[in-house]
């Protein structure tokens, strides 16, 4: 597919693009692909190294940009790679998952949420009564401590759906380079004063599909261990980042979506 101007998906005077992060994800990534790409914007898939047929799939579907990774990096550093291309082209980057839980559709109602509140990370917020337990548990614990590490006060700090700021999002020097990279480019925000904007969205849970998980307790436990550490040491050493988290939670309602304002 040609980069050039005609190609750059708008919403009003706003460019958006979507990246797709994926690694091994080869039975579901090209229906999340077309679905992406059936909303008008640029679709940036970024395999990350996958070992799969994620490879094979993603060559049957037509004008994507693919992006690939000799060895896997982390989905941190996938999100990087899409980003500075969608940067090339686009003002956001909206951010979905491979699995399919996510509802491609959705990301218009993350669009209109960023075409009001300027410049902001705006979150999708996951319905989970349907989701395992698990999930649940995990999304509180990560939104207590984005919170303890300076970052908004979230309901759902874990969604992979999201609308990044471009370039904003890239000059925030994030570290981390896996899942973490998503806990701590939120707090990282909050130090900067961009905002983040939590918008309802839905998510595809139950026995037809199938969670495709690459999580591993004990690794990515030491890892969200270090990536918080790394944080909260930070803030408390760094007297002007004391007040941030701190701000109060206000709602909006615009373009048919209600969302929160943090």
């Amino acid at each position: 597919m040609t980069e050039n101007a005609q190609s750059v998906g708008k919403a009003g005077d706003h460019r958006f693009a979507v990246v797709i992060p994926t690694y091994n994800h080869g039975g579901r990534v090209a229906a999340v692909a077309r679905e992406a790409l059936a909303l008008g914007w640029p679709v940036f898939v970024v395999d990350d190294g996958s070992t799969d047929d994620t490879a094979e799939k993603l060559r049957t579907v037509a004008g994507l940009h693919v992006i690939r990774h000799a060895v896997n990096r982390g989905k941190g550093a996938a999100l990087i790679s899409g980003m500075r291309r969608a940067a090339k082209m686009a003002d956001y980057a909206i951010a979905m998952d491979a699995d399919g839980q996510h509802d491609p559709a959705d990301a218009r109602r993350l669009a209109a949420a960023a075409a009001i509140n300027r410049r902001v990370i705006v979150v999708g917020q996951r319905e989970m009564a349907d989701a395992p337990w698990t999930s649940r548990k995990g999304r509180a614990f990560s939104n207590f401590w984005v919170w303890i590490s300076g970052g908004p006060k979230l309901a759902d700090s874990q969604s992979g759906f999201r609308i990044y700021p471009l370039p904003e999002t890239l000059d925030l020097g994030v570290v981390s380079r896996r899942y973490q990279f998503e806990v701590e480019v939120l707090a990282r925000a909050a130090w900067q004063g961009i905002g983040v904007v939590e918008v309802p969205i839905s998510a595809r849970y139950g026995a037809d599909l199938p969670r495709i998980s690459h999580f591993h307790p004990f690794v990515d436990f030491l890892r969200n261990f270090g990536a918080f550490s790394r944080l909260i040491t930070r803030r408390v050493f760094t007297p002007a980042l004391w007040r941030t988290g701190s701000r109060r939670e206000t709602s909006s309602r615009g373009q048919g979506a209600s969302y929160r304002i943090l």
